[in-house]
């Protein structure tokens, strides 16, 4: 079992001196990896529910800052040596394949191949609309960019992909990532659409949830679509949101969970230091 953070560089932490100090501290205490969160925009007044709280808005207000999910990885890969790199996720439809491919193989390279590319098809619709974007066309922009993100770091000189909402190529994309495989694609989210993702097309799934019975009902699906795509399911690493609690963890991994990605225990520097210490100390060391 491993264990992340999550939301790492949204509010308080986009003060890069506490960002430092949480990536630095995290590697220092065993954690396996750091995770961003993203939002170009926060559409003021919106009314599209936010699906992972009960009140369907998100955490804190629409002025929380919210940097830019990769920007922050590239300064936590110049300052530590082996935290896993992680965005949980990146809204992959809002962005065009080939801006994704070459910012995410650098940072691979910058990171000697530490990067963990999580993504999801979006939520927010207000948000899609301020790009211009066709929200109820997110899901199949996201098929079709993971498509294009495999060709793309693929071992050929060059590459092409061509659907109805990107076509390019033949064209070369240097630099290919540092990994051998590419950057593992991780689909995030935890509706029957991103389970059957996952087993289409994700090198791993991540539901933004904890309940272990919630969970078995998702992977199932998961397990399905990967069958009837020809994958091997138990090669797709599960991952899910959750507390850093060694009874709720060992009931996570009962159902398969391989990393479980908590939240910052606190938002000051003393205090990220005696909880990700305490953690090492009575749930990593133990694990």
């Amino acid at each position: 079992m491993k264990l992340g953070l999550m939301f790492a560089n949204s509010g308080p932490f986009s003060n890069p001196q506490l960002f430092a100090h949480l990536a630095q501290s995290a590697e220092r205490f065993g954690f396996e990896s750091i995770w961003t969160v993203e939002h170009v925009v926060i559409p003021q007044d919106y009314k599209s529910p936010y699906p992972y709280s009960p009140s369907g808005k998100i955490p804190g207000s629409e002025d929380v800052p919210i940097p830019d999910p990769l920007l922050p990885l590239a300064y936590a890969a110049a300052i530590t040596k082996n935290l896993k790199l992680g965005t949980g996720v990146m809204i992959l439809p809002q962005r065009h394949p080939l801006y994704v491919a070459k910012e995410i193989a650098t940072l691979d390279v910058l990171s000697n191949g530490r990067v963990i590319l999580g993504i999801g098809s979006g939520w927010l619709k207000e948000e899609f609309d301020s790009l211009g974007l066709d929200f109820h066309q997110r899901g199949a922009r996201t098929d079709e960019a993971i498509k294009s993100l495999r060709a793309l770091w693929s071992p050929a000189a060059a590459s092409s992909f061509h659907g109805k909402h990107f076509s390019f190529g033949p064209v070369k994309c240097f630099p290919k990532p540092v990994q051998k495989n590419g950057v593992p694609i991780i689909i995030g989210g935890h509706s029957p659409a991103a389970a059957k993702r996952a087993g289409r097309y994700g090198d791993g799934f991540f539901p933004a949830i904890g309940e272990p019975d919630k969970l078995e009902e998702l992977f199932a699906m998961m397990s399905e679509e990967a069958k009837k795509a020809g994958r091997d399911p138990k090669q797709i690493e599960l991952s899910c949101m959750g507390r850093a609690k060694l009874d709720s963890l060992k009931a996570l991994q009962d159902v398969g969970i391989s990393r479980v990605v908590v939240a910052p225990p606190a938002y000051d520097p003393e205090g990220i230091t005696r909880g990700l210490e305490k953690i090492a100390n009575e749930v990593i060391a133990k694990l």
